[in-house]
């Protein structure tokens, strides 16, 4: 059989290198300083020559290291999961870890199920962007020692870092720009809270700062998949507040697309008739005349969140991060343009 037919041993690049297989272990582990530079070429040279590659999976399994972190996300339709996914994944190859993503829908079982598997593949670390609140269930992963950073989302009486944006400021931020535009009630729409800690913390702030600015305010939640109730809203919120200078704040990419939408149906003239968006996203720009948004450092969140776990695996090769809470960034464009 050619060996370009089957996988290349050790042992095969052992004598190519004329090294021991012990060594060419330690190549390919975590005591590769241990080797000389000169039995490192060698080594990198034979394997490269072969077309070797390890076999993580029962490396992980003999030694106990799996290399393989855990994510968890909420909904990978969201261009929030998909960024911060992005950023998370590139940790992970940096620090020679493999990323297994799980999507769990918003559904708080697909999660239970998830983690069991998880947990099967012995994770050594997990990324979590929960949907429901499994507490049990990393209870059980921290009892075993597995590090788990939680990401965007708290969970109730899980002792663990929480990651992601600084929520009141970035609504603070959001509402002092809209009064400075010269705005004077503002309409803050949301996704229902309820599974969401960074909804309620957004949510619950806004009410607080739009006092604060003596803003006129109210808020609209979405229904799923039905956008009625928010058009009422809307069109009563301009109804009502027909003497002041209007805006919409968006409490996230999904609200944001959804009013966009509510916008164009009523004719609304962007500019005139303020609009906002919490989250970055690449249409944005593209709508007439660009709509104001708060971009969220979203490779920064995800490489934190690794720097994290690393921290806590393997303290001698990662300081812990001294920010786990990220300001947004003000991209300004028409839509707030009175």
């Amino acid at each position: 059989m050619s060996s370009s037919s089957r996988r290349s041993t050790i042992l095969e690049v052992a004598r190519l290198a004329g090294a021991s297989k012990t060594s060419v272990s330690r190549y390919f582990g975590e005591e590769r300083d241990r080797l000389s530079p000169s039995l490192q070429a060698r080594i990198a040279h034979a394997a490269d020559t072969l077309g070797y590659q390890p076999n993580q999976m029962a490396r992980g399994l003999k030694g106990g290291r799996s290399k393989l972190i855990g994510m968890l996300v909420a909904d990978i339709r969201n261009p929030f999961s998909v960024a911060i996914t992005h950023g998370v994944e590139q940790a992970c190859r940096q620090y020679g870890y493999s990323l297994v993503v799980c999507n769990t829908d918003n559904d708080p079982e697909q999660e239970r199920q998830h983690l069991d598997l998880l947990g099967a593949y012995q994770v050594e670390g997990l990324v979590v962007n929960a949907s429901g609140n499994p507490e049990r269930q990393l209870h059980t992963f921290i009892s075993l020692g597995t590090p788990i950073v939680l990401l965007d989302r708290e969970v109730d009486h899980v002792e663990a870092e929480v990651v992601g944006l600084d929520n009141h400021l970035a609504i603070d931020m959001a509402l002092e720009h809209l009064a400075d535009q010269g705005y004077q009630a503002v309409l803050y729409v949301s996704e229902a809270p309820e599974q969401s800690s960074t909804r309620q913390k957004r949510l619950s702030r806004f009410s607080h700062a739009a006092e604060q600015h003596g803003l006129n305010y109210a808020t609209s939640l979405l229904a799923n998949s039905d956008s009625t109730a928010t058009l009422q809203a809307l069109s009563d919120f301009l109804a009502v507040h027909q003497q002041h200078a209007c805006a919409v704040l968006c409490g996230n990419g999904n609200a944001t697309l959804v009013v966009t939408r509510l916008f164009q149906q009523l004719g609304l003239p962007l500019g005139k008739v303020g609009l906002m968006g919490i989250d970055e996203l690449d249409w944005c720009a593209l709508v007439s005349p660009g709509i104001t948004t708060l971009a969220q450092p979203t490779d920064a969140i995800g490489k934190t969140a690794v720097e994290c776990l690393m921290h806590r695996i393997a303290p001698h090769t990662s300081a812990m991060p001294t920010t786990v809470s990220f300001a947004p960034s003000l991209i300004e464009r028409g839509s707030t343009q009175r």
